[in-house]
């Protein structure tokens, strides 16, 4: 019997064949789908942990913000004392004794100083600021009133009886300043210094500061009725020897100083200048004295005992 040969497979029928029918086996086990991206929400992909997470650093990130806004608040404080007034009425050596523990002679300067003291009851050293008394200059102390937390206004109350118009008119510049800052920086807390109580005959700090803040409440009044009537106040210092006058404010500012000349002496009630109703804020009245020492045994004690209520009000406003 004679078998039949089968002949090679067509392969283009096969290739045919094994295509439709792989083409058909994957249509039905995989579907078509659309080429579109499906998209999901991005909270539905993360598990419970992971949204703990994401909250906790959220959470982190506001508190870091709020710390670093508070700081940047507090910076605005200022932490630094400046000393104004008059020449000679004893800056240099209360900056001296405050630094090294010893009062040093000194002059006149027309330059302004700086240096950093430690207090006993004070974390870090407190940095002061000593800005000359001369007319011509001491109008600088407007550039360091931003780094100001305290300032003291330093008189010589062996003299200020015969000098009170021009160191009244000093003062002015100051209370105007004080009076003027903007919202957004705090005003600096305000002692008036009653120094060389020592070279008064009675010798006592109170005593001191007493007869200092009368005689200065006498004529910042006289400067506020003249103001009030329209007289210009700006010469009402001119007299003394403590140098030319100049007006009321920044130099230059001539029409201002002749058209505001009260201002900065503002007070509630009768509208009579006093320190106690005066609308820019508290003034402390304070005695100090620094004897120059000779290098004597006991000299730094006695010196610090003569600016121990100055340290006392130093260290509440800056502890």
């Amino acid at each position: 019997m004679e078998g039949k040969t089968e002949g090679p497979l067509d392969s283009e029928k096969y290739t045919d064949a094994l295509g439709a029918d792989t083409t058909s086996i994957i249509t039905q086990v995989i579907p078509q789908r659309s080429l579109a991206p499906e998209v999901l929400p991005f909270a539905s992909s993360l598990g419970p942990q992971d949204l703990a997470l994401a909250a906790l650093a959220v959470a982190i990130l506001l508190v870091s913000v709020l710390v670093l806004f508070t700081k940047r608040r507090s910076a605005t404080k200022g932490n630094a004392l400046l000393l104004v007034g008059p020449p000679d009425a004893g800056k240099s050596a209360i900056l001296s004794a405050l630094v090294y523990k010893h009062t040093l002679p000194t002059h006149a300067s027309l330059q302004t100083n700086s240096a950093f003291a430690t207090l006993p009851n004070l974390k870090q050293p407190l940095r002061i600021i000593d800005v000359p008394g001369h007319p011509r200059v001491r109008d600088q102390f407007w550039a360091h009133l931003p780094e100001a937390r305290a300032v003291a206004f330093v008189v010589d109350a062996s003299t200020v009886s015969r000098n009170g118009a021009r160191v009244a008119e000093h003062l002015h510049i100051l209370l105007r300043a004080l009076s003027h800052l903007p919202p957004s920086q705090p005003t600096p807390a305000l002692a008036i210094l009653a120094h060389k109580s020592d070279l008064l005959k009675a010798g006592a700090p109170a005593l001191a500061a007493s007869r200092v803040r009368t005689v200065l409440e006498r004529e910042l009044e006289r400067r506020r009725a003249a103001a009030v009537e329209g007289i210009a106040v700006e010469g009402m210092g001119s007299g003394g020897d403590l140098g030319g006058g100049v007006g009321i404010g920044r130099a230059g500012d001539d029409a201002a100083q002749e058209e505001n000349g009260g201002d900065g002496l503002e007070c509630s009630g009768s509208g009579v200048f006093s320190f106690d109703t005066w609308e820019g804020g508290e003034v402390t009245f304070l005695g100090s004295s620094t004897p120059v020492g000779k290098g004597e045994k006991g000299d730094g004690e006695k010196e610090q005992q003569g600016l121990a209520d100055l340290e006392g009000w130093l260290e509440e406003h800056f502890a």
